[in-house]
């Protein structure tokens, strides 16, 4: 088995696949990309449909013998089977079951919201930057319509106040979440998992854009600090070539239109 992982700076989905392979021990090629330029497009990667109409938007592709796989918990999934022994996942079925739960709560509803605000605060002057025809030319590739169209929104600063609304709300709601799991533990799942890297990677960013979100809620205040100094982590972090990774977000999960 040959496995290359695509990767942006270490920084949402890049960052929990990352650390997860780190964590799993395994041999894998390693290219960085900019996925904040539309960069997972345009034929270098064999991308299939999948990966093409990912919920998890422009995160980062694991290719496996020419297979394209994307989404960070299913990839960090894939990694803690060929790997049982990093414990990325709980071995106990209704634990492993909470634990894939959590992660589609923190895909479904901290992310979108994460993703939209990184977006606006940093990748939207990036991509302003660019003259047109070369911003139509890295988005031109894109198969999925939906994803497109959320490309030039980004590049546009798009974002109503309905929607920055719902997202600061998303970011609050996540970080009171984590804070209140942590009473009685120090890893959301008891010992650590996926659910403390997927959690993280979208939650630690939002320090830096909503700060209220992370006052008085000391619980979370640790965690954040173990997550960080997780080996992991840190070898994953420095992987990162800007001075400052939280500005290379693209966009992400689609906000839940329902609500």
């Amino acid at each position: 088995m040959t496995m290359t992982l695509y990767h942006g700076e270490p920084v949402g989905p890049s960052l929990t696949v990352l650390a997860a392979l780190f964590e799993s021990g395994l041999e894998t090629d390693l290219v960085r990309i900019d996925l904040g330029l539309a960069e997972r497009h345009g034929g270098a990667i064999p991308l299939g449909f999948e990966a093409n109409y990912s919920v998890e938007g422009e995160g980062p592709v694991l290719v496996v013998d020419g297979e394209a796989l994307v989404d960070s918990v299913f990839i960090g999934c894939l990694f803690d089977d060929l790997a049982p022994e990093c414990g990325l996942r709980p071995t106990d079925p209704y634990a492993r079951w909470e634990m894939m739960a959590w992660c589609r709560w923190m895909i479904e509803r901290l992310a979108p919201g994460a993703a939209a605000l990184a977006n606006l605060a940093w990748t939207t002057p990036r991509l302003a930057a660019l003259d047109d025809a070369s911003f139509a030319a890295r988005i031109a590739p894109i198969e999925a319509d939906d994803l497109r169209a959320r490309w030039a929104q980004t590049r546009a600063g798009i974002l109503s106040d309905d929607h920055r609304a719902a997202s600061e709300a998303r970011v609050h709601e996540a970080a009171k979440k984590i804070d209140d799991r942590l009473a009685d533990r120090q890893w959301i799942m008891g010992e650590f998992s996926l659910a403390d890297l997927e959690s993280y990677a979208w939650l630690a960013p939002m320090r830096a854009l909503l700060p209220a979100a992370f006052e008085d809620k000391p619980r979370l205040a640790v965690w954040l600090a173990r997550v960080a100094g997780r080996p992991s982590v840190v070898r994953a972090a420095e992987l990162a070539r800007s001075a400052d990774p939280v500005g290379s977000f693209a966009p992400g999960p689609e906000i839940n239109r329902w609500g």
